[in-house]
């Protein structure tokens, strides 16, 4: 509970100190805006799959972004949020773009919801805030069979920027106390509930974009990134991000080996 607690007074802190500066313009937004602000955004929304019609969680819905574009692309959309503040940024949101959601306060450990509510789920740097034994059961829960959860998380598998993020100033570095980059264990974690898992990473060299922003060295450097992470697997395990899709089995019987 101290954890939790932590947790929601860092983010109504957040919350309250955005609060100020939000207009009405500047909660409006095109889907660009946000599929296009980080690499690994538009790739893993696709993850989700087509999205109209089907009951979509947005677990730990943040400023409501994902939401909206989510809502946009017909998805009945569900936002989960720990903190008061987050979640009335993102209400807000979703009127000032004139899309409707259902808008939940809770604990992603603890799904307010009944067993197999949702077609998908959607999260963005939620994971590493969570006991993910936890969080995977509850993911596995509500999520209906043949169903599927995409997260994108800050990875911490990489060394050097395990001392960067500690020793380095840089624009948002503000965290919980007890998060924590996903890392290798907590990808088994989630394996034990989605067998299928899969993951991949992003922002290897074109990590620099974090301190030195978007121009011609970072953009060269994001295409050597696709290039290299096709086919050298293994070195995903130095990239800034993950991004994890987690499909839930069928429930049909395996087809027999002959």
């Amino acid at each position: 509970m101290k954890r939790l607690r932590s947790e929601q007074a860092f983010h109504d802190d957040q919350a309250a100190r955005r609060r100020p500066t939000l207009s009405c313009k500047d909660l409006r937004f095109t889907d660009d805006e946000y599929l296009d602000h980080e690499p690994w955004v538009r790739p893993a929304m696709k993850l989700l799959g087509n999205v109209h019609g089907r009951q979509v969680l947005d677990l730990g819905c943040g400023h409501g972004m994902a939401a909206v574009v989510l809502a946009r692309s017909g998805a009945s959309v569900t936002g989960l949020e720990l903190s008061a503040g987050y979640l009335a940024e993102a209400m807000a949101r979703a009127e000032a773009n004139g899309v409707a959601g259902r808008w939940v306060q809770g604990d992603a450990e603890r799904l307010p919801f009944a067993d197999k509510s949702f077609d998908a789920i959607w999260g963005h740097a939620i994971l590493h805030h969570l006991d993910l034994d936890r969080a995977a059961a509850e993911i596995e829960r509500v999520l209906r069979p043949g169903g599927r959860a995409v997260f994108c998380e800050p990875w911490g598998g990489n060394p050097v920027l395990r001392w960067a993020r500690r020793r380095l100033p840089y624009a948002g570095k503000a965290h919980t106390p007890d998060e924590e980059p996903l890392a290798a264990i907590g990808i088994e974690a989630l394996r034990r509930r989605f067998p299928r898992l899969e993951w991949q990473g992003y922002q290897l060299l074109s990590m620099v974009r974090r301190v030195y922003g978007d121009n011609v060295l970072t953009r060269a450097l994001a295409v050597f990134d696709r290039l290299v992470l096709r086919s050298v697997r293994p070195l995903r395990h130095w990239c800034r991000y993950a991004v994890v899709l987690l499909p839930r089995d069928s429930g049909a019987p395996s087809p027999q080996r002959t």
